[in-house]
């Protein structure tokens, strides 16, 4: 067996990471560089454009960290003190008076003169409302600094970071009311085969229904993405060409079907006659014949046609290749180590993911690993990724890649 963080061979096809590092050089050749300004509440999800810079420090001045008694140590030798004055978050207290201490609450600024705050639980109200404090105390304790969090000039959110409720929540809290995010990449989604139907519609003989376009399109959206539906395509090579020289103001044309070696394969003929097929073959599993090239100088990713060869592929490949179109940095998923729950006794050449959770912090894997059943993606909390060459027995660790990072 191999180690759990080493390749195997692949032959004639290409490694995941190395499509994946070819996928990235290509998108960051091709950034999207415009931009526009939304209003805070509205930049969930995009990508920031410009570095955020602190204008004022946070705190802008000392201030509790509790309810309690502010005061200064030196004053302090024993005996109880007086309640000069109350301090409420909000409000300007005045200097403390020296042999004095002010009652204090959480978030108010500390007054000057004062270095500590004493929590309520340690203090005594005497009946003459005089404060005994029944602990030791020191300098700054229970104070939060100015600047505590961050200071004027400081780099606080770099470029390229996608933006959450944590990271508007942190924009808010240094004023910002507006920030400018990278425009909307836009995909345009192309399902391919005769035999695709969609949903409401009836079946033919021999067609299915098309999920992967709702799949994507939904994906494509929780993305950020400007999403182009552009329907079903048949197969034929010039309607082929016609449908891909429609879309020549997108930033992305995304396909699913038609890129498997065969008479069919008419979109990877349109990209060698009036383009070029940069990627072909890769050593995974699902989704080998994923496809990568341009068509009159627009990127085109082909997408295999089976649901979980579509998911797999989009998740590892065409996601981080959107994200690094938008100047996005960290575009891989988390993937953390967990001992296998399972048996695999054939190695393969290529990489497999299947699709499985965690039980009793153990990896399992749904019963059907066929690239056709995309039910076993539903069933499942994540990737398990199974190395070339390898075999396992319980108990070995795999790596577990969890879908909620992908999804999103």
């Amino acid at each position: 067996m191999n180690p759990a963080g080493k390749p195997g061979k692949t032959g004639s096809l290409l490694p995941v990471e190395v499509a994946l590092a070819r996928l990235l050089e290509m998108a960051e050749a091709a950034p999207v560089r415009e931009r526009e300004r939304l209003p805070l509440a509205q930049v969930e999800g995009r990508v920031l454009a410009d570095d955020l810079i602190s204008t004022l420090d946070l705190p802008p001045w000392p201030n509790s960290a509790m309810d309690g008694y502010a005061l200064r140590t030196a004053d302090w030798s024993g005996e109880p003190l007086v309640v000069s004055q109350r301090i409420f978050a909000g409000q300007a207290p005045q200097p403390l008076q020296p042999g004095t201490c002010a009652r204090i609450f959480t978030g108010a600024p500390v007054p000057a003169g004062a270095d500590c705050v004493e929590m309520q639980e340690n203090a005594e109200v005497l009946a003459d409302e005089r404060v005994r404090f029944t602990e030791a105390m020191s300098p700054g304790q229970n104070i939060r600094p100015q600047g505590q969090e961050t200071t004027v000039g400081e780099l606080v959110l770099s470029a390229g970071t996608r933006l959450g409720p944590i990271e508007q929540g942190l924009a808010a809290s240094l004023g910002c009311s507006e920030l400018e995010v990278v425009r909307r990449v836009r995909v345009a989604v192309l399902s391919t085969g005769d035999e695709l139907v969609e949903p409401g519609q009836a079946l033919g003989p021999g067609q299915i229904y098309n999920s992967n376009r709702v799949l994507l399109c939904s994906w494509l959206q929780r993305l950020g993405c400007e999403v182009i539906d552009a329907g079903i395509l048949v197969d034929d090579l010039e309607i082929t060409r016609q449908r891909l020289g429609e879309l020549a103001d997108v930033d992305l044309i995304l396909s699913t079907g038609g890129v498997s070696v065969g008479e069919a394969d008419f979109l990877g003929i349109a990209l060698r006659e009036e383009g070029e097929l940069t990627l072909w073959k890769l050593a995974i599993k699902p989704g080998k014949p994923l496809t990568f090239g341009h068509f009159r100088g627009v990127p085109v990713i082909g997408l295999p046609g089976n649901p979980a060869s579509t998911l797999v592929t989009f998740a590892l490949l065409a996601r981080p290749y959107l994200l690094r179109r938008q100047g996005v940095a960290d575009v891989e998923p988390l993937k953390f180590q967990v001992p296998a729950g399972f048996v695999w006794p054939k190695a393969g050449n290529r990489r497999e993911y299947l699709r499985g959770r965690l039980e009793n912090g153990r990896a399992i894997i749904y019963r059907n690993q066929s690239s056709g059943v995309l039910r076993s993606a539903a069933w499942a909390e994540g990737l398990v990724e199974v190395l070339e060459d390898r075999t396992l027995v319980e108990g070995d660790w795999v790596n577990f890649i969890p879908l909620s990072e992908v999804l999103a």
